[in-house]
């Protein structure tokens, strides 16, 4: 049987065992979903927003729907991938199930809990009613998938005039104990007025066995909110993902979300935001690392609908062997968005000869007062820096990874976190096969 038809003859099963009231607008939308699931399948390269990544190699695994609910894992086997050094709200879901003993949640000035919570308890409904599945695009088949099956991740409700003084990290783990496994994570953040909250989310297999993520985050942030969103992709080599993130914006907030791809089979991020009010700020950074024959695939898309809103997009990507690094970056200029200021940037250096980069910046603008560009820049290292540095004493390998720093640091430099910033740094530094003594 197709991943597809055992998807669709497994939903009944899922939905009689999910502990969700039947009668309910999530059961209806999940319903939906599972339909247009049905109907559309899984995307193919014959779709123009899936023209150079394909998921045929992952989608031929038998590859189980329902992992294990045995959690049993202890903080040392995760320990390396928490940032330790912050205090901070912790989120972890082992094998698609919350690990309360291990995670630190709160009520106290907002809600930083878990979805399943908020999906089945009276008092939270007209939240879910208000904001579930909201901006999650119907066109979007892999979106209506994850909707379709969706029961646990990260509840954050941040009420109006409220800084939340801790970091939250949501981390997902997978343990192994199935050959072949599907994971659905759902991340519901609804930032109110005049409120700051700062997220760092990771998934993580901790075996050599063959994971597929398809995640999504719908994000809502309201009048002069703030929300830095930080993504770190950091996977074994038998690990795939699909992450969709959807930000909605009220006017004069800054939304930003840094997404960081070092490892993984296949990645693909889409991410999008929509604007529905003035004076707001939206930006999206993000740097790819990547060696072997690892693929990521960054699809952007900025709609602007108000005037008076800027967007900023940096995307810069490393690649080696064989490697290969997708860029599709889509700004939307409506007719109404006038004094739209839009910028896009794509950098990449191609390591190796056999390394490839397929880059389509797209503006879209129906507005006669605007400020929009888009610039994509396709290289190999200075080869004179590179003799400079080594006639200087500095080793062929260090002065390579110099160069590559310095070329990737305007997007670490955006990190607010000290900490993560940090551990950023490291993991460029490990990516780049080097220890260089320092930090950006």
């Amino acid at each position: 049987m197709e991943l597809k038809e055992k998807l669709v003859s497994s939903f009944l099963a899922f939905e009689n065992k999910g502990g969700l009231d039947l009668d309910s607008k999530t059961h209806a939308t999940r319903l939906q979903a599972i339909q247009n699931f049905e109907k559309e399948g899984f995307p193919t390269k014959k779709n123009e927003e899936w023209k150079y990544t394909s998921l045929k190699s992952i989608l031929k695994k038998d590859l189980g729907l329902f992992p294990s609910t045995d959690t049993s894992i202890g903080f040392k086997d995760i320990k390396e991938y928490i940032l330790n050094d912050i205090e901070s709200y912790t989120l972890i879901f082992i094998d698609g199930v919350f690990n309360s003993f291990l995670s630190s949640t709160t009520h106290d000035d907002c809600d930083v809990c878990v979805l399943s919570s908020a999906l089945t308890r009276p008092k939270y409904k007209m939240v879910i009613d208000n904001y579930f599945n909201t901006i999650a695009k119907e066109n979007n088949s892999l979106a209506e998938l994850n909707t379709a099956f969706t029961k646990e991740g990260a509840f954050i409700n941040i009420p109006k005039n409220t800084i939340v003084q801790k970091p939250i990290q949501i981390l997902n783990f997978s343990t192994g104990k199935e050959k072949e496994v599907l994971l659905q994570p759902r991340n519901l953040v609804i930032v109110g007025e005049n409120s700051h909250v700062q997220i760092i989310e990771r998934h993580q297999n901790l075996s050599k066995n063959t994971t597929l993520t398809n995640a999504v985050t719908e994000v809502f942030v309201h009048k002069r909110a703030i929300v830095d969103f930080y993504k770190i992709q950091d996977d074994t080599k038998n690990s795939s993902m699909i992450d969709s993130t959807f930000v909605s914006q009220k006017q004069q907030s800054v939304a930003s979300v840094h997404t960081y791809s070092f490892g993984g089979k296949i990645t693909r991020n889409n991410l999008e935001f929509y604007h529905e009010g003035e004076h707001i700020t939206s930006n999206l950074n993000g740097i790819s690392i990547l060696e072997d024959k690892q693929h990521v695939d960054n699809h952007t898309l900025v709609n602007h609908k108000y005037p008076n809103c800027e967007s900023h997009e940096l995307y810069k990507g490393i690649y080696d062997d064989k490697s290969t690094g997708v860029f599709n970056g889509k700004v939307l200029v409506q007719q109404a968005a006038q004094k739209t200021n839009a910028f896009q940037q794509n950098n990449t250096i191609l390591i190796s000869d056999g390394a490839t980069i397929n880059a389509k910046p797209q503006l879209e603008i129906f507005a006669d007062d605007v400020k929009c560009s888009h610039g994509c820049t396709i290289g190999q290292l200075d080869e004179s820096a590179l003799f400079y540095m080594q006639s200087r004493g500095i080793p062929k390998k260090e002065a390579k990874a110099l160069l590559l720093f310095a070329f990737g640091n305007d997007v670490v430099e955006k990190i607010k976190i000290p900490q993560l910033k940090s551990r950023i740094t490291k993991l460029i530094a490990k990516n780049l096969g080097v220890d260089l003594g320092f930090e950006l």
